[in-house]
């Protein structure tokens, strides 16, 4: 199985469908995404449906709500326009959970300087953002992915784009960051 790919972004506003790599490439190991509160987990998509380990992380975090979202064209009604709106960077009052079934799409995410990582979701990988980081999705050149989207308790859908400094899990965020 592969393992998470992510790197520093360069400061490029062509397509966003790219990868975005600095030259040369600057990696973003496992280790420093966990110190920014981003979690992983590779799973095996292809049984999703009955995976024991999946059933675990939930029952452990307390995912009670999931949904699958298709994400193409020709799926997922004004497409262009949501993904606009999926690029804006914005933070969310809960953690966001994604569990990628199929495809591929990228997470952009802020580290403790402020500088874009992006992380490359491919097939059976899960990750969780925590509340407050500053993040915004895009897919890859494939305009392909199949998610689940997972939450404690009911599914919050609401983004504060930036500025959201003002918000209280914003500031718990940030001191979070401090400690580690």
């Amino acid at each position: 199985m592969s393992v998470l790919e992510a790197w520093y972004m360069d400061e490029s506003t062509e397509d966003p469908r790219q990868c975005h790599k600095l030259n040369p490439n600057q990696p973003v190991s496992l280790q420093e995404l966990r110190d920014i509160g981003v979690c992983y987990w590779k799973l095996k998509a292809d049984i999703y449906e009955n995976d024991p380990e999946l059933q675990k992380i939930r029952e452990e975090n307390g995912y009670s709500y999931m949904d699958i979202i298709d994400i193409h064209p020709d799926k997922l009604p004004n497409y262009e326009e949501k993904l606009k709106t999926f690029y804006e960077e914005h933070l969310h009052l809960d953690d966001e959970i994604r569990y990628i079934l199929d495809g591929r799409a990228y997470f952009d995410v802020r580290d403790k300087n402020d500088r874009w990582i992006r992380i490359l979701m491919t097939k059976g990988d899960m990750i969780t953002l925590p509340a407050g980081i500053y993040h915004r999705f895009t897919m890859d050149e494939t305009n392909y992915t199949k998610a689940m989207r997972l939450f404690v308790g009911e599914p919050v859908w609401k983004a504060y784009n930036r500025p959201a400094d003002h918000f209280d899990i914003r500031q718990q965020y940030v001191d979070s960051l401090k400690c580690s």
